[in-house]
């Protein structure tokens, strides 16, 4: 595996600088259309999922956070408050307080459950200098967060949706889960008390747990019991990766909370016509987009797959008398919604250029043959080579090998 911290800068994918600070990265063009490709993929999974994209502030008072048990449980990894007109505004650490208000906001039936909000959403943490590096732990991340509203019955087969989505994820992106853990609470622990770690009933603590041991199970996944790992709020399943030093972290989650529904008083009509407390389940598809990305430059070395490639199409024309024509195929290869650049031909020889971007997934050369027929011949990333066709052909086969939804959808019309 590389180093995504040098590998990535390397690439121009993304740095930082001190007046920015430590643990805040900015993301250069390169990096940006990666994250772009990215983020535009997981909102297409959770739309054809039955997600619903909302958008929520980056602050919330201080007694958000009191009332959702961040602040008594949660409090050294914030930031300080922010004293505003009498208020106390915090840079939030979680999004699902929020979620919880915009569910509470609006009456709900048990025929729309379960209701599944997704955010792709900023949110913050105090790391301390000495734990932070590149983008594997940062203070400032986009989190690909969801909750879902949900009976009691439903809960498990929400888990379990959720459990594919991400395995879907990481086979798209072409990366492997080190382990599936199952994380808990601490073997002794106390729950709603001041001193305790954790917030509820030991009851509920069980049943929250035992619920996804059978999603595990019933996925045949095997996992690893983590006491002590568990979410303030509840237990969790973790899916671990590693990195290129052998680190392992976190990059996915999926969470049952019976705690938040109580604090935040949720309700949903039942069919008996009565008030009864949904459940919150917590899910991220690929964790936040950082971290994410970071695992996506160790695994692919900058190789990446077509779709997150932040150039697909490089065009080659091997002399000063094509160029006109390939900022043309350029210019349409674009219009396709491909990104794509000219490697022109003053800035060295044909094999220089070649070999200078090597990383692209597809390679166009122009010669005066194609130029005439108007065609281009490909070469592709692992070396194989097309006879020349028609362009308008060629980019078509390349937008369509470049698009994973549009592949998908392929299949199932064949099928």
């Amino acid at each position: 595996m590389y180093d995504h911290r040098k590998l990535g800068r390397e690439l121009g994918l993304f740095d930082s600088d001190p007046l920015i600070g430590a643990g805040l990265p900015y993301w250069l063009p390169a990096g940006a259309a990666i994250r772009h490709a990215l983020e535009s993929y997981i909102a297409e999974v959770e739309r054809r999922a039955g997600y619903q994209q909302v958008y929520s502030p980056v602050l919330g008072k201080r007694e958000l956070y009191e009332i959702s048990g961040h602040w008594a449980k949660y409090h050294d990894d914030m930031y300080p408050p922010m004293d505003m007109g009498g208020e106390q505004l915090v840079l939030r650490p979680s999004i699902c307080p929020h979620h919880a208000l915009m569910y509470r906001s609006r009456s709900h039936s048990y025929r729309e459950l379960p209701l599944r909000y997704s955010e792709l959403g900023g949110q913050y943490r105090a790391e301390l200098s000495g734990a932070i590096g590149g983008l594997s732990r940062v203070r400032a991340m986009q989190l690909n967060d969801a909750h879902i509203f949900c009976r009691l019955d439903q809960v498990a087969g929400e888990a379990e949706s959720a459990l594919r989505l991400i395995n879907q994820a990481y086979a798209d992106m072409g990366i492997s889960a080190s382990r599936y853990v199952l994380a808990l609470p601490s073997e002794d622990a106390e729950f709603n008390s001041p001193a305790s770690k954790y917030v509820g009933d030991a009851e509920s603590w069980t049943h929250a747990a035992e619920l996804l041991r059978d999603v595990l199970k019933n996925a045949g996944i095997d996992y690893e019991d983590a006491p002590g790992d568990a979410a303030f709020y509840g237990p969790k399943i973790d899916i671990q990766v590693e990195d290129s030093a052998g680190r392992e972290f976190s990059l996915s989650t999926v969470q049952i909370d019976f705690h938040q529904p109580e604090r935040f008083g949720l309700e949903y009509v039942g069919a008996d016509g009565n008030k009864h407390r949904p459940v919150m389940v917590h899910r991220a598809i690929v964790g936040s987009i950082e971290r994410a990305v970071a695992q996506l430059i160790e695994v692919h070395g900058g190789a990446f797959p077509a779709w997150l490639a932040p150039v697909q199409v490089v065009v080659l024309p091997i002399s000063d008398d094509e160029e006109d024509i390939a900022v043309q195929v350029a210019r349409r290869a674009s219009d396709r919604g491909l990104r794509v650049e000219v490697a022109h031909a003053d800035e060295g020889s044909l094999g220089a250029r070649i070999r200078e971007n090597r990383l692209a997934p597809y390679q166009a050369v122009i010669g005066a043959r194609e130029a005439a027929a108007g065609e281009l011949a490909i070469r592709e990333r692992d070396g194989r080579r097309h006879d020349p066709a028609p362009i308008g052909e060629v980019l078509d086969r390349i937008r369509q090998e470049a698009d994973l939804h549009a592949r998908r959808n392929h299949a199932d019309a064949a099928s």
